[in-house]
């Protein structure tokens, strides 16, 4: 059977387009991939003797390619004219979509190459929005110090979505909290932050440094959105502390949640500011481990390249000095 027996078709007969090529035994992808350097160094030369001495193959392998491959299309590529061939009309359509999948290829093959490059290679490195402000940039600049030509892919989101993106081999490694316990992922704990409740100044417990989070009971809360690691933290030291919180507002930035503060609009659990916002006050949370555990989780049998293993490195040797 001609790899067309295996193509998906519509109603009328014709063929169906596809995301990604099939990669079945019969399919046109695995079939046709390997003769197609060999069909567009032919159709170049116009010449099977110079096409074989481009590639280094004997003749007769180029030859006996070019029949099979006219063969399982059942379309004539060439005409032939003695020692020289030319390209039917046939031909020519088949060389332009030739030539653009070889130059894909060659491509893909590049860039791969210049991403694990030791000295200029690429880092796809994900973290938390509030890891943004001085963490990451202060983490870069000092990796970047002996590591000048490194590039980074920076992706700032939520915990739950750097996982899936890191499952998904979108990034090489994130910071995140809380730390993942997943059977696919290592993940190392780097440093713990601890969580104030951040009320608006006029509030009844503003005069205070220091209170027990059951004293806010009371109080209308200001979160982020399900999901998010702070959320569930949140959640949790809530029922520890003996309620569940009365939420006004979901949000995904933590400073957008401070502004909501200062508006009067409800209380937060949030990490310390990156720089001190008037209209709030930082009250210290007493009688519970208020905190959140920052960690480095990675694809558990993946393989780094040398920037990524560089940078792991770099990251791992500063556990518990990762927060300014």
């Amino acid at each position: 059977m001609s790899p067309s027996g295996n193509r998906n078709s519509n109603r009328n007969g014709t063929r169906s387009s596809l995301k990604s090529a099939e990669l079945e035994p019969a399919s046109w992808a695995t079939v046709l991939a390997p003769r197609l350097a060999q069909f567009a160094a032919v159709a170049r030369h116009e010449h099977v003797t110079r096409a074989a001495q481009q590639l280094g193959v004997p003749q007769s392998t180029i030859s006996r390619a070019m029949v099979r491959l006219e063969a399982d299309l059942g379309v004539t590529l060439f005409a032939r004219r003695g020692r020289t061939v030319a390209l039917t009309p046939a031909g020519r359509t088949f060389l332009r979509s030739a030539e653009r999948a070889l130059a894909e290829v060659e491509r893909s093959a590049e860039t791969v190459r210049a991403d694990a490059d030791p000295e200029s290679g690429r880092v796809a490195f994900g973290f938390l929005h509030t890891l943004g402000t001085e963490t990451v940039p202060a983490l870069l600049r000092a990796f970047r110090a002996d590591h000048p030509r490194v590039q980074f892919q920076l992706v700032q989101t939520y915990g739950e979505a750097m996982l899936e993106r890191l499952r998904a081999g979108e990034l090489d490694l994130c910071l995140t909290s809380p730390v993942p316990d997943a059977a696919d992922l290592v993940a190392r704990r780097m440093d713990v932050q601890r969580l104030h409740l951040v009320v608006p100044a006029d509030h009844r417990l503003a005069a205070r440094k220091r209170v027990r989070l059951a004293e806010a009971a009371g109080d209308l809360f200001v979160t982020l959105e399900p999901g998010f690691g702070l959320r569930r933290i949140t959640d949790a030291l809530c029922a520890e502390a003996g309620f569940t919180p009365k939420i006004a507002f979901e949000g995904e930035e933590a400073e957008t949640l401070r502004g909501l503060v200062a508006a009067g609009l409800g209380v937060a659990l949030l990490p310390p500011p990156a720089v001190p916002r008037p209209g709030v006050v930082e009250l210290t949370v007493t009688g519970q481990r208020a905190v959140r555990e920052i960690g480095v989780a990675w694809l558990d049998g993946h393989p780094d390249t040398p920037p990524v293993a560089a940078f792991k490195r770099f990251l791992l040797d500063r556990r518990d000095q990762l927060l300014p």
